[in-house]
């Protein structure tokens, strides 16, 4: 036997990348093709959650760029942003950072945790656009007019707050299973002060599970909290507030949007099959 060893994400890098402003530092993911780049620079990919995406995303795009006459799905960059820790999840960061403003505050996750507060959405997005963007088009040649931006869950919330907040910011939107209820659904109030500017051409894809409805997935019907679960959705509305946005942005001119039911899947299982999409969607041939 050989004594084993890491496994790393083919062609991926990893750096620890503080805020000019100051604060702990993101752990930023870069996944970069091999071979010349196209005369106008590389698509590329922004994802949030980047720990929990990342080798999701470079397997996808790996296996289907392969065969674009296939798969539609061409060579890109992909940068996924996440946080120093071992985990998928930094819960108390990304409460934070993916919460539109203003915020509010919460108990601790756990007795004698510190305090859970959102509304760090705007910080959290000026990093990017002021710093992340420049610090990787210092390294890769990126076409401007093909960025993309991915976020589920907390992720998809942030990415609608983007849209409406920095409509340029991106040319392709995907928000899976997006938390719209969120602080009695606070991004509404977005929406409603959102003025497309002119010349907008955007993408928007919103998606959620199956089971992210007003139904349970199989396997937890017969649970001892399945009364609970229901009264959750019911609150929560995963799929119908996504099926609603998609038709109000679609209505907006300049923006494109659509809603997209992933099959026999949970508002966790989900995650895979979004970050396929969300590639599929980035690196689109045509």
């Amino acid at each position: 036997m050989t004594d084993p060893a890491a496994a790393p994400i083919a062609g991926t890098t990893r750096h620890d990348i503080a805020p000019a402003s100051g604060g702990e530092p993101y752990r930023v993911f870069v996944h970069a093709p091999t071979g010349p780049a196209p005369a106008q620079g590389w698509p590329v990919l922004y994802m949030t959650d980047g720990n929990a995406v990342i080798a999701t995303a470079v397997d996808a795009l790996s296996v289907q760029a392969s065969y674009p006459t296939g798969t539609n799905v061409a060579p890109g960059v992909i940068v996924a942003i996440g946080y120093p820790v071992d985990g998928p999840y930094d819960p108390l960061r990304r409460s934070c950072d993916l919460g539109p403003p203003p915020g509010q505050a919460y108990p601790p996750f756990h007795a004698g945790g510190p305090p859970v507060r959102t509304g760090g959405a705007e910080a959290f997005l000026s990093f990017i656009e002021t710093e992340l963007k420049p610090w990787v088009e210092s390294r890769l040649p990126i076409d401007r007019e093909r960025q993309a931006l991915f976020g589920h869950s907390f992720g998809g919330l942030f990415a609608l707050y983007a849209l409406f907040t920095r409509p340029r910011a991106f040319r392709r939107w995907i928000a899976a299973s997006p938390a719209i209820y969120w602080e009695d659904t606070l991004i509404g109030r977005y929406r409603r002060a959102f003025a497309p500017p002119e010349g907008l051409d955007a993408q928007v894809l919103l998606s959620a599970g199956e089971y992210e409805g007003d139904r349970l997935a199989p396997f937890q019907e017969a649970a001892p909290d399945a009364a609970e679960r229901l009264k959750q959705k019911a609150l929560i509305r995963t799929e119908g507030l996504a099926r609603e946005m998609a038709a109000d942005l679609a209505a907006i001119p300049g923006i494109r949007a659509g809603f997209e039911l992933h099959p026999r899947e949970t508002h966790m299982s989900v995650l895979p099959v979004a970050v396929n999409r969300a590639v599929q969607t980035a690196f689109a041939v045509r």
